[in-house]
């Protein structure tokens, strides 16, 4: 492949990545198509630390969470960076922004509120051609 070929391809990939990212954003509400932009053995660690695993842990969990007043709480994704460790291997450097459209009641669903920040990196795997998230971390950031 020659190096304008492999540019091509890097920025096919690129918008592949964001178009993936992007039907993540819009498939937060919806738990069948926002699992399958996932790698079966996925691993998220969402802001509030919790970890959850595998396509089907991340589809229960969401599910659930759907079922409270979590389900007021979307995030919108500002992709700061896209890195390849190999061909099929992606870094995602994010910033989360959170709307959290809950009332200021105490909430015991949740017990607290979340941050409205947070620093999020995805790692991507390319399989058969589409990109899935393999793993998805989430820190807060408390103070900008």
């Amino acid at each position: 492949m020659t190096q304008s070929e492999q540019a091509t391809s890097r920025q096919a990939d690129t918008a592949a990545i964001r178009r993936t990212l992007a039907d993540a954003e819009r498939y937060q509400v919806d738990p069948e198509p926002f699992v399958a932009l996932h790698t079966a053995d996925a691993i998220i660690v969402n802001i509030a630390g919790r970890r959850v695993l595998g396509r089907d842990g991340i589809y229960e969990a969401m599910k659930k969470a759907l079922e409270t007043s979590l389900a007021q709480v979307l995030t919108r994704v500002e992709v700061t960076d896209i890195r390849f460790a190999a061909p099929d291997v992606a870094i995602v450097s994010c910033v989360k922004h959170v709307s959290d459209q809950r009332d200021a009641a105490p909430r015991p669903d949740s017990g607290t509120s979340l941050p409205l920040k947070g620093s999020l990196v995805y790692v991507m795997v390319k399989e058969d051609d589409v990109w899935r998230i393999a793993s998805a971390q989430t820190t807060p950031i408390i103070a900008s």
